[in-house]
């Protein structure tokens, strides 16, 4: 049996974990390999690339800051990049084609089974340029500037509109304790909401009456930006080919 180790011959466990520790495969121009795929996990400050030749190997890794992704993707040859449909890949997807580069959006959920081992960034990446390649892949249409314009509208719209609602039925719920009912319904409640506060303003207290006036103004307020919102979802229907057409179905448009 060997003697222990000890005194100059012992291993530290920080040499001992050094050994176990896998090595990083070290990075490889891609201007010098066949790199045809690049899966690029999209992050706000640090992105992970990975890129793969023809037949699947993987020849690239690097990590990347915001800063120096276009610069990278400028010097490339022409490559598929791949991505995954979440926030800002629209954004990303636009700039890379315009470098020259073919790019295809995937939904996540498509892309997780190629995920291997735990997930990391890198892992994530090399999932992406894998599953961009396969044929049976279903891709997400990129979305132009304009189209991004008309969904950011319905979004802030559709949050104003979930806001009107939640605070009309904590008025309703409030006023009941105050022995007050309202009509159910936004336009009800917009019609009624001023002439019950004064109408009934002996079963509130000067505190009651100030705390519900300052809801009534809240709910002005939203009214008036969503009024301006659906003023300009309804000039953009006006002028945007595909919206033109929408309006001629029955039922849908006027």
């Amino acid at each position: 049996m060997d003697p222990p180790l000890c005194g100059s011959t012992a291993m530290s466990h920080n040499e001992f974990k050094k050994i176990r520790e896998p090595i990083e495969p070290q990075e490889v121009s891609p201007m010098k390999q066949e790199m045809t795929v690049l899966g690029i996990d999209l992050a706000k400050h640090v992105f992970h690339a990975v890129g793969m030749d023809n037949t699947g190997k993987i020849v690239f890794r690097k990590r990347l800051s915001r800063h120096d992704l276009m610069p990278f993707i400028a010097k490339l040859p022409m490559v598929l990049i791949g991505l995954e449909a979440c926030g800002g890949a629209h954004y990303w997807a636009r700039r890379f084609r315009a470098s020259g580069h073919e790019v295809k959006l995937m939904a996540p959920q498509f892309v997780k089974p190629y995920v291997k081992s735990n997930k990391n960034d890198s892992r994530d990446a090399e999932a992406i340029a894998e599953a961009v390649t396969r044929p049976t892949m279903r891709f997400v249409p990129a979305k132009d500037v304009d189209q991004q314009d008309i969904q950011a509208l319905h979004r802030v719209r559709e949050r104003l509109i979930s806001e009107r609602t939640a605070l009309v039925n904590e008025v309703h719920g409030l006023m009941h304790e105050y022995g007050i009912v309202m009509p159910k319904g936004v336009s009800k409640f917009r019609q009624a909401v001023v002439g019950k506060l004064e109408s009934e303003k002996d079963k509130l207290t000067p505190l009651s009456q100030e705390m519900f006036w300052k809801l009534v103004e809240e709910f002005a307020a939203l009214e008036e930006q969503l009024a301006y919102y659906q003023k300009k979802l309804e000039a953009l229907a006006t002028t945007h080919p595909e919206c033109q057409r929408l309006m001629t179905i029955p039922g849908i448009g006027p």
